[in-house]
């Protein structure tokens, strides 16, 4: 079990997973973190229900080799399995399918937390449960998660019928979700940064296919051995990606069945893909739009088509109407904008500062999962009630980012 110290202990404490969180939240800088990973145990299964418990250490990549052969998948899944139960909780974390499933935390049926004044506290709809709405999507601060109950979902095998579909325009997108959303499970685009209003991109939709077909052998991608030169990522360059990306994908077969990991995680196969933006990293932006205010996606990608830094990872997906699981969940009804900016200093800066006001302005809000330089005013825009939040907090529990955002010591 993880070591809570005692509230006399100096410093503070911070429950850390697989660190794939990109900004501080994950972070404890001058502090301790506590190493979750040993809490690596599936301690059950009920064969007819679905219903798994297992230690917060547990990555989604476990459960996937060891379900998806029995016939069970997860309920709601990111874009990487290398995430930790703990962290896909504390994060709230989700998917190509909220508009059906809602977030990872809807699924989670009880937990146990280690506290530092309370000892072992298990929560779920019958007892704790504010405690267990606190921990969904409370970035680990209220203590450190021991187990988790989880549903999964049954699936017949290891492929996705996915489809493929070309759009011109943010109207046209909006259109595709609508349909898309009473026949797929999942739905996603990818977008043209530097197509700025005159949106264009590739819609991806799919469902687990009914026939279980050949197993899928997960394969060893290729690893980036260094990182590339910041030179090679510029405006140029991720403006041809960009350009031959919606050509390859727009001569593709519409219909066709993958494998669930190419439709899912992607750039999983891709060892240390974050060494492509360079020595200096990138900053990844994630917002959500309100659905009455969809007027402010075009004033974001028209700033980022204007700025000359657009991403070559841009995603673009419409959440759906499920109520948020968490006190400071993320995810809520809207249109949601994911982003990749390399770091250029000040420069970048600028550019997010500058989105930050569309979202701002149009009552959206940003991900705390992947920020590294949300002011404290957009934190409060983006989660008004966080005070209620806070004395659930673990006395011994703290972090980068909760430090930066609220000025706690």
């Amino acid at each position: 079990m993880p070591r809570i110290l005692s509230t006399a202990a100096a410093g503070s404490l911070l429950p850390y997973g697989l660190g794939r969180s990109y900004g501080d939240s994950c972070l404890n800088d001058g502090r301790e973190l506590i190493d979750c990973r040993r809490l690596n145990r599936i301690l059950g299964f009920h064969e007819s229900s679905g219903m798994v418990r297992c230690e917060s250490g547990v990555s989604l990549s476990e459960i996937i080799d060891v379900f998806l052969p029995k016939g069970w998948f997860l309920p709601v899944t990111p874009g990487t399995r290398f995430v930790t139960v703990g962290g896909a909780i504390a994060n709230d974390v989700h998917g190509k399918n909220h508009h059906r499933a809602g977030s990872f935390g809807a699924h989670v049926r009880q937990i146990a937390l280690h506290r530092s004044h309370d000892g072992l506290v298990i929560c779920n709809s019958e007892q704790n449960v504010d405690m267990l709405r606190a921990t969904t999507g409370g970035l680990g601060l209220t203590g450190v998660i021991a187990w988790a109950d989880i549903q999964l979902k049954r699936v017949a095998g290891p492929w996705i019928d996915a489809e493929v579909v070309q759009f011109q325009s943010l109207d046209s997108f909006l259109e595709l979700s609508r349909e898309s959303d009473g026949r797929f499970e999942y739905t996603v685009a990818w977008l043209d940064c530097f197509a700025g209003k005159n949106l264009r991109g590739i819609f991806f939709r799919g469902n687990h296919a009914s026939e279980r077909g050949m197993e899928v052998r997960r394969k060893r991608g290729q690893k980036l051995p260094f990182a590339l030169p910041g030179w090679m990522l510029n405006r140029y360059t991720v403006k041809a990606f960009n350009s031959a990306y919606y050509k390859i994908h727009s001569a593709k077969k519409r219909e066709s069945v993958v494998p669930y990991n190419s439709f899912f995680y992607p750039l999983d196969s891709v060892g240390q893909w974050n060494l492509l933006y360079g020595r200096n990293g990138f900053l990844q932006y994630q917002c959500v739009i309100p659905e009455n205010n969809v007027e402010a996606v075009g004033e974001l990608l028209e700033r980022i088509a204007h700025s000359g830094m657009g991403s070559f990872l841009g995603v673009l997906k419409q959440f759906g109407s499920a109520p948020p699981a968490g006190m400071l969940s993320f995810a809520r009804p809207g249109i949601t904008i994911a982003l990749d900016f390399a770091m250029r200093g000040e420069r970048t800066l600028k550019l997010l500062q500058s989105l930050d006001e569309v979202v701002q302005q149009s009552g959206g809000a940003l991900y705390p999962a992947k920020d590294a330089r949300m002011s404290p005013a957009l934190f409060e825009a983006s989660f008004p009630r966080w005070r209620a939040f806070v004395p659930f907090i673990d006395p011994k529990m703290s972090s980068s980012f909760w430090r930066r955002i609220t000025g706690a010591q």
